[in-house]
């Protein structure tokens, strides 16, 4: 979907339309979930912090998130998709990744399919999609983003390398901003310049990864279109308008982040061994606690009392906190777990991880 959260914003109240909008945050406080494609002109982004957006667009527009209508027309475009194929990977609330190899309606080309299905959303939502087309996800991923907003784009088997051989490895899917700069020091810029090193080389390099950057960086992808991809995690986080300054706060606002957490677990079956907490600084350092169990978190007390000793971890504050987080991980899917079980924690001192962010 074309600037998915800012245009069904757009949609539904008319006076934003044509405007620099961004979906989440203030003026003073919070970040950006999305932003609109006047907004995007101006340098605004998603996850940048509002105070920057603000600075780079001084006429920029803020509204609040209604995360209940973007899951309503995601389920709307979900329709759609199912009309065409089963084989439908959800990467978010507006992408996925469709199989149309052999799709319900018998036609003959992908092109077709995708063409299609854009027609449908804006008939049956008012917006627009934009879809890459290609013989992997991988490459479908970078075609998606050629023609946007509203366009569509095909890389053929022929076309594959050689349209990878040209883009910086910023752009590949899989990439984030600290691979990419282990591979700037490493001289790796371009598609080209990946497939230049050999597959003993990345291994060295990136591990495991090491195999998927060699494949990529010659537009082969083998991974199927998984139409029930299992949930790996599950988190809820909060900026706050007002710096929180004491560790009483913290706390306060930690277990009713961690009661988020549980609610959404027992309204899906799913219950996870990993809990995570995130504190951020207001100077935007942002660090975690992670405690792993050999059993599923079997109440919600459980949870909240983990999570607070996560973050107990962290104290004494060193800032004023704007933004704190709780995330349960390393799912059993669909299986409650038993009522007289009892998680075990390993209590040792966890790894203190910091990230500076630079925003």
């Amino acid at each position: 979907m074309d600037a998915f959260y800012a245009s069904v914003e757009q949609r539904d109240d008319p006076g934003l339309r044509g405007l620099p909008l961004a979906v989440g945050g203030s003026a003073e406080r919070g970040v950006v979930a999305a932003a609109s494609y006047e907004a995007r002109r101006f340098g605004v982004r998603s996850a940048m912090p509002s105070r920057t957006a603000r600075r780079l667009c001084p006429d920029l527009v803020f509204v609040a998130p209604r995360f209940e209508v973007y899951r309503a027309v995601s389920r709307q475009i979900r329709a759609v998709f199912e009309e065409y194929t089963h084989l439908v990977e959800p990467l978010s609330l507006d992408e996925a990744y469709l199989d149309v190899t052999e799709n319900r309606k018998g036609i003959p080309t992908a092109v077709r399919v995708a063409t299609e299905i854009r027609a449908r959303i804006l008939e049956e939502t008012g917006l627009t999609a934009s879809a890459g087309v290609s013989y992997n996800k991988f490459l479908a991923k970078l075609a998606s983003d050629q023609r946007k907003p509203n366009g569509q784009f095909v890389i053929t088997p022929e076309m594959g390398p050689a349209f990878v051989e040209t883009l910086p490895v910023s752009r590949f899917h899989g990439i984030g901003p600290a691979t990419a700069a282990k591979m700037e020091r490493l001289g790796i810029r371009t598609g080209a310049d990946l497939r230049e090193r050999s597959l003993a080389d990345l291994t060295a390099q990136f591990g495991k990864a090491g195999a998927h950057f060699h494949a990529i960086a010659r537009g082969q992808d083998d991974r199927p279109v998984l139409s029930d991809r299992p949930r790996k995690s599950y988190g809820s986080e909060t900026t706050y308008i007002r710096d929180l300054s004491t560790p009483a706060e913290v706390e306060t606002s930690i277990s009713l982040l961690a009661g988020e957490v549980w609610n959404w677990c027992e309204a899906n079956g799913s219950f996870g061994r990993s809990v995570t907490v995130k504190l951020r600084y207001a100077d935007f350092r942002t660090l975690t606690r992670s405690r792993t169990a050999g059993t599923p978190v079997t109440a919600r007390e459980e949870l909240v009392a983990t999570s607070l000793s996560l973050v107990r971890g962290l104290f004494p504050l060193e800032w004023g906190v704007r933004l704190l987080g709780v995330t349960l991980s390393g799912f059993e899917a669909r299986q409650q777990p038993q009522a007289d079980g009892q998680t075990t924690f390993d209590f040792a001192p966890p790894s203190r991880q910091i990230c500076q962010q630079i925003r």
